[in-house]
């Protein structure tokens, strides 16, 4: 069991407070601080001490793949962690995104890579998500259904909007929302900025109104302190508005449109850097990749938890990821058995403290915003405490693995 030193990212739309908070610093953070990362992932992996040397966790798990990941993760992914666990705390809206899945990544990172290397595309794997709220979690999750998606246009009143509500109205369900999101991320560049604050001007009447769109229209002019004359704004009224009670976990596959508001979470996803953008962001937009990989029948659950037997107070939050999986136990002083009990795994404390016991004896405390790893070779681990763990292993034991033709899963960058 090593502790880590996570790499925090200090995007511009972070919170100064929230990391600063957890991690017991001062408060505000001299600069924004958005996500703490807890990987081996090339942009940032974790530092950890072995045998009294400071190294990476990339350096430790290429040192001996199958003693750190464990037979079966090596054979299915290759010699690197699966997974990427991360605290994400924005206090800003992120970028309207969707991840592709993996045979999308595989032929797109192929082709980019045989046409000089230039793209979009920073590897050839796919990035599916799941977010643990932490607290009141605002997200913009998947498409609203057509009729609904025209209704919160029409509520508007915006004359210019009138063929975007006509495509809603004569088009089948996915037909119709790609072609409402195609024209507005398609709007002429002339007419682009007009439009918008038409739009937000008329979502600030609104917000204060008691109809049944009005979180989302408050949402609209919210986004817009950051983000004016972006025509995101306006795609995002397209998409389903809610905020996560704290608590709660959302699932985002492969093809879901999104954009995460404000908030602060547990997130877990597979180690990938694959991202496609159309707008509320200062980073490089590709509308024509973005239309061509979303998905509009893609729907985003909320995850049930599931207790897991025998095994006190863990429960897991179960998805159809290969990659991860995410565990939450709430511990006491009577040592329960870590889950998962193999495969490399990541256990970050969020509350409390924890005591994490091996067979041959070793003690590892962590305290609220530590985090560990735990190697496939430590076995039979048991923790205990008062305090809420996380714990982030390879979905191969929820899930069987599906063979690829070409054997092993491969994670590749470009430099």
């Amino acid at each position: 069991m090593d502790l880590l030193e996570p790499i925090i990212k200090p995007y511009a739309w972070g919170s100064r407070e929230a990391l600063a908070r957890l991690r017991g610093g001062d408060v505000p953070s001299a600069g924004p601080e958005a996500e703490l990362w807890m990987g081996d992932h090339p942009a940032g992996p974790a530092g950890v001490t072995r045998d009294g040397r400071a190294r990476t966790l990339t350096d430790v798990v290429h040192d001996d793949p199958e003693r750190e990941l464990g037979a079966d993760c090596v054979a299915r992914f290759g010699g690197r962690l699966p997974f990427l666990l991360k605290v994400l705390a924005a206090d800003q809206p992120l970028s309207i995104q969707v991840h592709p899945d993996r045979e999308q990544a595989l032929a797109a990172f192929t082709a980019q890579t045989a046409n000089g290397g230039e793209g979009p595309y920073s590897d050839d794997w796919p990035k599916p998500e799941l977010l643990y709220a932490l607290s009141p979690f605002e997200v913009l999750a998947g498409f609203r259904d057509r009729a609904q998606a025209a209704a919160v246009l029409d509520g508007l009143g915006v004359r210019s909007l009138r063929p975007v509500i006509g495509l809603l109205g004569a088009e089948g369900e996915g037909t119709g929302l790609m072609a409402a999101l195609r024209t507005l991320l398609e709007w002429p560049e002339p007419d682009r900025a007009s439009l918008v604050r038409e739009v937000v001007a008329a979502s600030a009447r609104l917000a204060d109104a008691a109809g049944p769109h009005a979180a989302a229209y408050g949402a609209v002019v919210a986004m817009a302190r950051h983000h004016a004359d972006d025509i995101g704004l306006v795609a995002s009224l397209l998409m389903r508005h809610q905020v996560l009670d704290a608590g709660t976990a959302l699932y985002m596959p492969a093809g879901g449109l999104h954009a995460y508001v404000r908030g602060v979470g547990v997130e877990i996803m597979a180690a990938s850097d694959n991202v496609l953008r159309a707008g509320l962001t200062t980073k490089e937009v590709d509308v024509p990749e973005l239309l061509r990989i979303t998905d509009p029948t893609v729907r985003v659950p909320v995850v049930e938890p599931g207790e897991v037997a025998g095994r006190g107070r863990t429960h897991v939050y179960d998805c159809p990821a290969e990659e991860f999986a995410l565990y939450r136990t709430e511990l006491t002083a009577t040592p329960v058995p870590l889950v998962p009990s193999a495969g490399p795994r990541i256990v970050l404390c969020t509350a409390g403290d924890a005591r994490l016991r091996s067979p041959d004896g070793g003690v590892l405390t962590l305290q609220r915003a530590d985090s560990c790893f735990v190697p496939d070779s430590d076995r039979g681990v048991t923790a205990e405490g008062t305090g809420t763990l996380f714990v982030a292993g390879t979905g191969l034991a929820v899930h069987r693995p599906r063979r690829l033709p070409d054997g092993p899963l491969r994670h590749r960058h470009t430099a």
